[in-house]
């Protein structure tokens, strides 16, 4: 006989909104362990923004793919990925802010030497306008008051600005590094897959018109 397998006592996955929630909590114990090494000073700040710009990375590129590798390899974990992109997405935007505060805090640190470029503040601020956009649209309400056509253009516009932004900064510090080549190929990767799930679907569309003509 099977045995009965009682699930009731099994803790509930961490999807969704408390994926966004774990995600707070976890990078900000990275940060209060990055401050608790480094100090509080600019050691400390350059530290965390090191680590948040790791954290967000990784949330970044978890959304920016999930659609993708769902279309091209079909499995549990690409599932997982698109149905919570939104969460993902949300919990990228959760790293970034501890990632501006580690910024503000360089730059109002007393002897700091912290100079962003002009280049560098530009980029920033267009990634953070982007990204505020996107979250204020990442509930079902303001979703819905924006509407489908005008939220797909924004989000799709804003992961590309968001990569255009972000990925530039670790292909031209690959060869820095091991950590920098890795971040630059999994950046550069992920673009290829988006364009490669794109034109499979579009593809698989056009054949599908063709058979209904």
């Amino acid at each position: 006989m099977a045995r009965m397998v009682d699930r009731s006592s099994e803790r509930p996955p961490i999807v969704g909104w408390r994926l966004v929630g774990w995600t707070a909590v976890v990078v900000g114990g990275v940060v209060a362990a990055t401050l608790a090494r480094f100090g509080l000073g600019e050691a400390g700040a350059r530290g965390v923004l090191r680590a948040t710009a790791a954290t967000s990375f990784v949330l970044f590129t978890s959304a920016f793919v999930a659609s993708a590798l769902a279309r091209l390899w079909p499995t549990r974990v690409t599932r997982f990925l698109l149905l919570n992109r939104r969460y993902l997405g949300v919990s990228f935007a959760v790293s970034h802010l501890y990632h501006l505060m580690a910024i503000l805090a360089l730059v109002w640190l007393p002897g700091s030497s912290f100079e962003p470029g002009r280049v560098t503040v530009i980029g920033g601020s267009i990634a953070y306008v982007f990204i505020a956009a996107m979250v204020a649209t990442s509930f079902d309400r303001t979703a819905a008051w924006l509407g489908p056509r005008w939220w797909r253009r924004l989000h799709t516009v804003g992961v590309y600005v968001l990569w255009v932004v972000f990925a530039p900064n670790y292909i031209a510090q690959a060869g820095k590094s091991p950590g920098y080549a890795l971040f630059a190929a999994i950046a550069l990767g992920s673009l290829v897959l988006r364009l490669v799930a794109g034109v499979r679907t579009g593809s698989r569309a056009a054949r599908l018109a063709d058979r209904a003509a």
